[in-house]
């Protein structure tokens, strides 16, 4: 009897048939590169019978197409490129996404946008690009064409991931996005909390600008109201012309700005702006220029009694309405005033330096420092710090240097401490104060050559030991550098904190302390140095010739140039009878050269020639006048009489200088006339 087959039976049968039909021969296939079995990707061309693995292909320029069938094709029938040939069509030379060099040749591996044909790339770097930004976010990189762009990519073989970009699928990448500016930048804070603390409400709640959000201020330092919440800086509001309807914060008094207790937070206009030439490309005239340029056109009077040029200065810095930005006024009292040269009494510029080197000789002799001359340290004086001396000190000679002055008495110890100038360079013996008991003592431990002499020094020094922290038991001779350390740290930061401190912030006036900061290698030397070395050739570069213009007076003042070179040099070898101090002060009445380099305004030589005349009296007259050299001291110009001959120049410029510096009225007491010498040689 027939039996039905089993309908299990006829589905094996229909499936075999169809693997047998459709998979069996892709196995059998073998690749046109490789030459193996189970090549299973085939040209989309018809009559094309190019079979090949999809790795092969990939070496062998197939270009796959991840779209619609995902069709393939083999180099002889893959899709090409056209280029719109055009005689103002300028080829790229550097591909538009890697920007390294490619050759404008289209091919397989170069590509190039449909539609701004300006940008060109490699296949990888498209392919890469693809990959970071994903089907939302892959656009042209430079005509910014997306929709064009992607799907010629696509034509092309280029695999387009339909995701989000990589940037956007980073974990917590915009985070920072939802922060908030949390710092108060008013000039004084008033918060005891610090300037990062914000309340919820109040008067110490933290309001950002509402234009920038860069910026932000408590409520109780720029005087806001409670009910205020829209606020601008002052960075925005100049921005905008003033004309924004924000409300902005206060001028604050002169008062209050430079009130001691609130100095260091005082934003000033260098501490802000850095500048953007280094120490190496900027010359002293640049720095010390960024310093002069503060000093605004008012002026402070300075009283002066007697010679008490640090008590004037303390009253000048302890006034209420003090601001720094105001040049130096001097007047001196009645008696101290007649002390001066007749030619000198009337002229703003020599009081003003006068002063100046009374103040910094009368501050380097007082209680705030100590040592020897020239090298001085900061000294620890209870009085002065409960008068807030220091800071005073500090702020005195911030405008000293600002106004010209020479400084040139710290010890490289207090500059490093100030400064930390050369960083990271340990303090030792050397920069303590020679001369002092904790000194002393510092060296007889670390002069100690057996570990019995060390204990014994120890011994006889353990009360200094016991206030510094360092009365310990030594076992070994080699710890005697580490306690010579700590001691060392401590006599001279430790200790000091305070007076540093206060000081530093004296020396924020006008911005001083953050240009120090910057250029630490130049203003070591301002600091530290007393003063320029004085000699023919750096004279002689101090001032700036000016010369005619006109060809008649430049032949006759050509010859006055290089007998005022001769004569430095005579003056500078002793065959003069003046020397090369005497003629500085004769033009700028200064006696040494600044530190800083040259002044500013940049002293300067021009020359002055005798006046034609048809009368024979005037002519006399005016060589009379024109016989001798003239100068300003206030505008820092030396006038050069146009001389037939070097010995008349010579013999002139000798007269002058002697008569000007040297010749004192007749009457008089000696005293009286010692006392105008010593002024003559402070000037």
């Amino acid at each position: 009897m027939f039996k039905m087959p089993n309908l299990y039976f006829i589905i094996n049968c229909f499936l075999l048939f169809y693997l047998n039909c459709t998979c069996l021969p892709s196995m059998f296939q073998t690749c046109c590169y490789c030459r193996k079995k189970g090549a299973c990707v085939g040209c989309n061309k018809r009559s094309c019978r190019k079979s090949v693995h999809f790795s092969c292909g990939r070496k062998n320029n197939f270009i796959f197409q991840f779209r619609g069938l995902f069709p393939s094709y083999c180099q002889d029938h893959s899709p090409t490129q056209s280029l719109c040939v055009s005689s103002n069509l300028s080829l790229p030379n550097s591909c538009s996404i890697c920007l390294e060099a490619i050759e404008p040749v289209l091919s397989y591996s170069i590509l190039k946008c449909p539609c701004c044909h300006a940008s060109w790339f490699h296949r990888d770097c498209v392919q890469r690009q693809a990959h970071s930004a994903g089907l939302f976010f892959f656009r042209c990189t430079l005509c910014n064409n997306q929709d064009n762009f992607r799907e010629e990519m696509l034509r092309m073989g280029i695999f387009i991931p339909e995701r989000d970009a990589s940037w956007e699928l980073e974990a917590n990448a915009f985070s920072e996005l939802l922060e908030v500016y949390q710092h108060c930048d008013a000039p004084i804070c008033q918060c005891n909390n610090g300037r990062t603390h914000s309340a919820k409400l109040g008067y110490f709640e933290l309001i950002r600008c509402c234009l920038c959000g860069s910026r932000g201020t408590h409520r109780k330092c720029s005087e806001l109201k409670l009910d205020i919440k829209d606020w601008a800086c002052s960075e925005c509001t100049g921005a905008t012309d003033g004309k924004a309807s924000l409300v902005t914060s206060p001028k604050v008094s002169s008062r209050r700005s430079w009130s001691k207790r609130h100095l260091s937070t005082i934003h000033s206009p260098i501490s802000s702006k850095r500048p953007m030439t280094s120490v190496t490309n900027s010359s002293p005239e640049v720095i010390l220029q960024t310093l002069v340029t503060q000093l605004g056109p008012h002026s402070a009077q300075v009283e002066v009694s007697g010679c008490q040029a640090l008590q004037a200065g303390l009253n000048l810095v302890r006034s209420p309405d003090f601001e720094p930005t105001c040049s130096l006024s001097v007047r001196f009292s009645k008696e101290q005033e007649d002390m001066f040269p007749k030619s000198l009494q009337d002229n703003e510029e020599v009081a003003k330096q006068y002063f100046l080197k009374l103040l910094v000789q009368q501050i380097q002799s007082s209680v705030v420092f100590e040592g020897p001359e020239g090298c001085k340290n900061l000294s620890l004086d209870s009085l002065a710090l409960r008068e807030d001396l220091y800071f005073d000190i500090g702020c005195l000679l911030a405008l000293c240097l600002v106004h010209g002055a020479l400084i040139g008495f710290f010890s490289p110890g207090l500059f490093q401490c100030l400064f930390n100038f050369p960083a990271n360079c340990p303090l030792s013996i050397d920069h303590m104060t020679p001369d002092m008991q904790l000194t002393h003592n510092v060296r007889m431990i670390a002069e100690a050559e057996t570990l019995s002499d060390l204990r014994d020094a120890m011994i006889s020094s353990w009360q200094f030991l016991e206030l510094a922290g360092c009365n310990r038991l030594v076992n070994r001779l080699e710890e005697k550098e580490e306690v010579v350390e700590d001691l060392v740290s401590f006599t001279l930061i430790t200790r000091m904190q305070l007076p540093l401190q206060r000081f530093r912030e004296g020396l924020q006036t006008l911005g001083v302390f953050k240009q120090v900061q910057l250029f630490p290698s130049f203003y070591s030397a301002v600091f530290c140095e007393a003063e320029t070395p004085l000699t023919a050739q750096t004279l002689s570069k101090f001032f700036t010739i000016r010369l005619s213009e006109q060809q008649e007076k430049l032949n006759k003042e050509t010859p006055i140039v290089s007998f005022w070179r001769h004569f430095l040099v005579e003056c500078e070898v002793g065959r003069a009878s003046i020397s090369l101090q005497d003629l500085l002060l004769f033009s700028t009445g200064a006696e040494k050269l600044p530190v800083l380099g040259p002044i500013c305004p940049r002293p300067s030589i021009s020359f002055f020639h005798s006046a034609s005349s048809a009368d024979d009296d005037r002519e006399e007259e005016s060589k009379e006048v024109c016989l001798f050299p003239r100068s300003d001291p206030s505008s820092y110009s030396l006038l050069l009489p146009v001389c037939t001959s070097y010995v008349a120049f010579k013999s002139s410029m000798e007269q002058a200088v002697s008569h000007h510096l040297h010749l004192l009225p007749a009457v008089g007491e000696r005293g009286a006339d010692q006392q105008k010498r010593n002024i003559s040689n402070l000037l």
